[in-house]
């Protein structure tokens, strides 16, 4: 289980890092807030896509075509979690390096909305951890439909 959940999970770490990071640097000055959302989403899905295919190696290749729902959920979430890191350090170089005025310009252009009670007070590291319990609790939702279509006793 080590092997896969490492071998997946760190093509769901790249993969989240790599999109995640130029989706952001593309978006500074060519799309709005709202767009870098989509994109955002975009790429947290795309990094989760590895736990239905880290699941299905496992049952495949290691377990003799059985997994149960329990194992393959466990195998779901330490792939999420990766993902989650990549995403994590992504958030974090960007917000605290590549474009340190980040927070105090999306507060502005929240203000400017008119939605200024949406505006909460966040650091590149709690934006980062943030990204990274996001990403693992939509990777758990991820793993329990994977769970539920691969399970085979």
């Amino acid at each position: 289980m080590k092997q896969t959940v490492l071998k997946y999970g760190l093509y769901a770490l790249i993969t989240g890092f790599i999109i995640f990071t130029i989706h952001l640097i593309v978006g500074i000055n060519t799309f709005d807030y709202a767009t870098n959302e989509v994109l955002g989403y975009v790429s947290i899905f795309l990094s989760l896509s590895f736990i239905y295919f880290g699941i299905k190696h496992y049952r495949d290749h290691v377990n003799s075509g059985v997994i149960s729902l329990g194992k393959a959920i466990l195998i779901g979430v330490l792939i999420s979690i990766l993902a989650g890191l990549g995403i994590a350090i992504a958030d974090f170089i960007y917000t605290k390096f590549i474009n340190p005025s980040f927070f105090s310009d999306y507060q502005k252009a929240l203000i400017e909305q008119g939605k200024a009670d949406e505006i909460l007070e966040m650091t590149s590291t709690t934006a980062a951890l943030f990204m990274l319990v996001l990403v693992t609790i939509i990777g758990f939702i991820i793993s329990l439909i994977s769970a539920l279509i691969l399970q085979r006793k």
